[in-house]
């Protein structure tokens, strides 16, 4: 099973609201770029990729959770993050029963954060790149 048949399955399986935000959540994820990717990881969750881990989605009993890996250094304009304030990397998005979530902000947030991986890896790949000094010992 691929890991997108995975999270259908996983989605599919919730039957109730969970299944329908994530649902919702995952098509505005996808909207963000044409090379994000689905991954399945950690034991059974959805991962959204590009230039590495965007955003872990997790349902709970009460509420889907979206933790974006680098969320701490992403501008959130719209205050989606509700979570994670307290750590330096990830910030989550927390919804429950009744929530809404602009779905536009959502996307916008995740193209942000693909900007964050690119800009990442091509700093990664020039350092890697550069001649070796006396001074890189």
């Amino acid at each position: 099973m691929t890991p997108s048949q995975q999270i259908d399955a996983l989605i599919d399986g919730l039957g109730d609201w969970r299944g329908d935000a994530l649902a919702r959540l995952r098509k505005a994820i996808l909207a963000a770029d044409a090379e994000i990717t689905e991954e399945w990881k950690w034991m059974g969750s959805p991962v959204w990729c590009c230039a590495g881990n965007l955003v872990v989605g997790n349902a709970h009993k009460d509420k889907v959770k979206l933790t974006f890996s680098q969320g701490a250094s992403l501008a959130d304009p719209a205050g989606l993050f509700n979570n994670g304030f307290g750590g330096k990397v990830w910030r989550a998005i927390d919804l429950h029963q009744g929530d809404s979530l602009d779905e536009a902000a959502l996307t916008a947030l995740v193209r942000r954060a693909v900007a964050f991986n690119r800009e990442k890896a091509a700093a990664k790949a020039k350092k890697s790149a550069r001649p070796k000094t006396s001074t890189d010992t």
